[in-house]
């Protein structure tokens, strides 16, 4: 079960938010100020959802929504009186945070709740995915570097310093990564 963070200093608005989270398969953790909630975040424990009601004691909730939306992948929506909530909407939608007016319908609530997690998912994926990419992309110069090493030194072709990199890796039960890290480490010094 996923976890949800839900930070509203109306206990009753609270409650239903709650309510409609856990009938959405979330467990949920309720705050009354940024503050407390802030504590949570930074213990390392990041939520799958963030939803702030507006205002709040110690601060309007906007500015806590930011810096979630930075240090979290949280889907993360704002509740804010109906007459706001296009101005906040447009402060806050380059953040990725949703905005919803009050008064709050049940049915919107859950269809923003399901409509933010799935695009929360598919953003995790894509940045799994990209992260994956990265990697190969690191293994990849590494491995020309070494491929580079071995045309200046041993007069290798480009062909042939592939074919003995690729080798080297077998012969030594090493992926090539680890093999052009040795030879990189061989040669250059």
């Amino acid at each position: 079960m996923e976890r949800a963070v839900i930070i509203s200093s109306n206990s009753d608005i609270s409650q239903k938010i709650e309510s409609a989270a856990v009938s959405e398969g979330f467990v949920c953790s309720a705050f009354s100020s940024c503050n407390s909630a802030r504590r949570i975040l930074s213990n390392g424990s990041e939520p799958a959802l963030i939803i702030i009601n507006t205002p709040l004691p110690d601060e309007f909730g906007q500015e806590f929504a930011e810096m979630a939306a930075e240090n979290t992948a949280a889907a993360i929506i704002l509740i804010c009186s109906g007459d706001i909530s296009d101005d906040v909407a447009d402060r806050v939608s380059d953040h990725g945070i949703y905005v919803l007016p009050r008064p709050l319908n049940r049915e919107l609530f859950l269809r923003t709740v399901r409509l933010v997690t799935s695009s929360r998912s598919r953003m995790i994926g894509m940045k799994k995915e990209n992260s994956e990419i990265l990697t190969r992309i690191g293994e990849m110069r590494l491995i020309n570097r070494a491929k580079a090493i071995l045309m200046k030194y041993l007069k290798f072709t480009e062909p042939q310093a592939h074919s003995y990199i690729t080798r080297q890796s077998m012969n030594n039960r090493q992926t090539r990564r680890e093999t052009a890290e040795k030879i990189l480490s061989q040669y250059e010094k």
